[in-house]
């Protein structure tokens, strides 16, 4: 990640990141202005708003909301004995984080999850502070999931266990939220670790039915492997929007490039946005030339959370104007903004 002006504010200041793609001076937004010979923003008949119900422009965000224990050494790690480090705990969940993400761009958003029954007012607490409208269960035999991310420069691994996470059921999604909704929002953990992908199936296609956009973070390669790649599209096929992360992408297309892993998806979704490591992306729809979505510089603190909240810019964006390339440039500011402060979440 390109580390560009050190910001005066802490990594948890609530102006942190606010400084990346700045207005122009005639008072315009750089990342709201369409160029008119890019191909990827060519108005179709598919690019018109939703009609069914009328107008419409709130998220339903499906899926997981966790405790992450955030973890970065400080000096080299030796196994056997003790290594410092700066330990962090953090409300996570990567449905949970881009819902958050959203409420903090001023999209009206509901979430639906699943926490431990300890644990149902805290989050929701969080939650509302962020702008989300949590709709939670509460699981009485599971406690919430937890998250142990190890953080390596750019890089992160992480330790998962979903805990309560793991009972949520798509049938909770009831359809009068739906019909209320522009965009259904959901990841892929909500795929790989069901019982039987049949309810997340149904949930999508009762969303197709309401009328309501059908988005898609993979979530996780390794997850994905063991799921299988070729059940996992099969259960999310027909999607308006896929968000593979490279890894995500080989994975799921067999490919190298992320041009070719993008091109190759497109055929089958909508518009197809492989979010890089960097906060960047490569993004296509299928017939169209392939677009490359250039990173914005900003302070590295760290990278978690960085994916989710690209989605969280573009479906802010998206759900209203469906231009992918302004939406996706939107994606790569938050993406900056989440670099720039400690967990995935937007500061408070």
């Amino acid at each position: 990640m390109t580390t560009a002006h050190p910001r005066p504010n802490s990594p948890d200041s609530p102006d942190a990141g606010a400084g990346v793609a700045s207005a122009s001076p005639d008072g315009t937004d750089p990342l709201a202005v369409v160029d008119p010979t890019d191909p990827i923003d060519v108005r179709d008949p598919l690019d018109a708003p939703r009609p069914a119900g009328g107008f419409r422009s709130r998220v339903v965000v499906f899926g997981d909301v966790l405790d992450d224990i955030i973890v970065t050494a400080t000096t080299p790690m030796v196994r056997g004995t003790d290594t410092d480090a700066l330990i962090r705990h953090r409300a996570g969940g990567a449905a949970a984080n881009t819902a958050a993400w959203l409420g903090s761009l001023g999209t009206e958003v509901d979430f639906v999850g699943r926490v431990g029954i300890a644990d149902r007012h805290r989050h929701a607490q969080l939650l509302a502070d962020a702008g989300v409208a949590p709709r939670l269960t509460y699981d009485a035999h599971h406690p919430t999931g937890t998250v142990v991310i190890t953080v390596d420069g750019d890089e992160s691994s992480m330790y998962t266990d979903r805990g309560a996470s793991a009972t949520l059921d798509p049938d909770e999604v009831p359809d009068e939220l739906l019909r209320s909704a522009a965009v259904l929002h959901v990841t892929g953990y909500s795929v790989v670790h069901s019982r039987t992908p049949v309810p997340l199936r149904r949930l999508l296609a009762r969303a197709r039915d309401a009328g309501v956009a059908v988005s898609v973070d993979p979530g996780s390669s390794g997850f994905i492997d063991r799921f299988g790649a070729e059940a996992f599209l099969e259960t999310v096929q027909g999607a308006d929007l896929l968000f593979p992360s490279p890894a995500e992408g080989r994975l799921l297309t067999g490919l190298d490039t992320e041009h070719e892993i993008a091109e190759s998806l497109a055929g089958r979704f909508g518009v197809v946005c492989v979010v890089r490591d960097d906060g960047g992306a490569v993004l296509a729809r299928h017939g169209r030339p392939v677009v490359d979505v250039a990173t914005l510089a900003t302070r590295m603190v760290d990278p978690v959370g960085a994916g989710d909240a690209f989605v969280a810019g573009f479906i802010d964006s998206w759900r209203t104007n469906r231009k992918p390339g302004v939406a996706a440039r939107r994606g790569a500011r938050a993406a900056a903004r989440a670099f720039a402060v400690t967990g995935g979440r937007p500061p408070a």
